[in-house]
């Protein structure tokens, strides 16, 4: 009876724990693929440097008010790895997806970061030592395939000549990469929302003084401008795209494995692609097949088992 009992423990932890993964995996698309719309919105009235530096200030005040107690909990060998995880998570993409955004079309920035799971597991296993299965590697293939389905014609009417700038958005995907993999192997015992406001305060000094080079119109806000409007968009972004989904996403992390976590960049390009829909853009059949096999992909990177390494819950 008491064998029995412990494995219906077990079950009940593993089912609490795939459900929440899940819930996460969801709401972090919703929020996330929006954010690609946002960033688009606030660049009318914004320069990347300042749309930048904004969400990150924003988000570090958001995260201040409601998590200092927590700066107090990360221990001081861990500080190294949150100011690490604070310029690759953040400070760099957030930059690099700005800039991106001034060329190419958001739901092009949105698909292209599909490419984190590939560069995920390839952290994982040359760095840190991160086992694999030829079921993920068929899952995240299939997986960037739908992607490549979904940016093909993103690129061939939209980019045009301009598309290096995609680059740009490669290179947010190594950085998000980096910090998955950093956050699940040397911070999984520091609680999301540590990690998170330990991110943004790193962070901060840099962007302040950003900002402050970036002539930001001071004086243009009192007059209800495009400025104005821009900065209530990154205002949303910061608080939902940036704030709460960084916290939801360590927490997730630390709860899954890395492949896993990462895999929500390839449901992404659906919410992105919706906003597109909703703004009377064209979706094709084969766009619908590229989601098809984004879904598999997401299923097959999925772990089947409980994660030794899971944060207790």
């Amino acid at each position: 009876n008491q064998i029995c009992l412990i494995k219906k423990m077990q079950f009940y932890r593993l089912m609490n724990i795939t459900i929440k993964k899940w819930g996460y995996l969801i709401l972090l698309s919703i929020i996330w693929g929006s954010s690609y719309i946002l960033i688009k919105k606030g660049l009318i009235g914004l320069s990347p440097f300042q749309l930048g530096s904004f969400r990150i200030i924003i988000t570090t005040v958001i995260l201040l008010l409601f998590g200092w107690k927590e700066i107090k909990t990360i221990p001081k060998t861990s500080w190294k790895w949150i100011i690490f995880t604070g310029y690759f998570g953040t400070f760099f993409p957030s930059y690099l997806f700005a800039f991106a955004e001034t060329v190419i079309d958001s739901s092009v920035a949105a698909v292209l970061n599909g490419m984190t799971p590939l560069f995920t597991m390839l952290i994982g296993v040359f760095f840190f030592g991160s086992h694999f299965k030829w079921g993920k590697i068929l899952g995240i293939i299939i997986g960037f395939l739908g992607t490549l389905i979904l940016v093909s014609n993103e690129f061939n009417i939209k980019t045009g000549t301009d598309s290096s700038y995609a680059f740009l958005v490669v290179f947010a995907t190594i950085c998000y990469a980096v910090n998955v993999n950093v956050i699940k192997y040397k911070l999984n015992n520091i609680s999301s929302l540590g990690i998170a406001l330990g991110n943004f305060l790193s962070i901060s000094l840099p962007t302040i003084l950003i900002l402050g080079f970036s002539d930001f119109p001071w004086q243009a806000i009192k007059y209800g401008n495009e400025v104005t409007t821009s900065l209530g968009y990154i205002f949303i972004l910061a608080l939902f795209g940036t704030a709460i989904a960084k916290v939801m996403f360590n927490e997730l992390v630390s709860i899954s494995s890395p492949v896993f976590s990462i895999s929500i960049t390839y449901l992404l390009p659906i919410v992105a692609i919706g906003w597109g829909i909703l703004d009377n853009e064209v979706f094709t059949l084969i766009q619908w097949i590229g989601c098809t096999l984004i879904l598999l992909g997401v299923y097959l990177v999925t772990e089947k088992k409980q994660f030794k390494n899971s944060k207790k819950t």
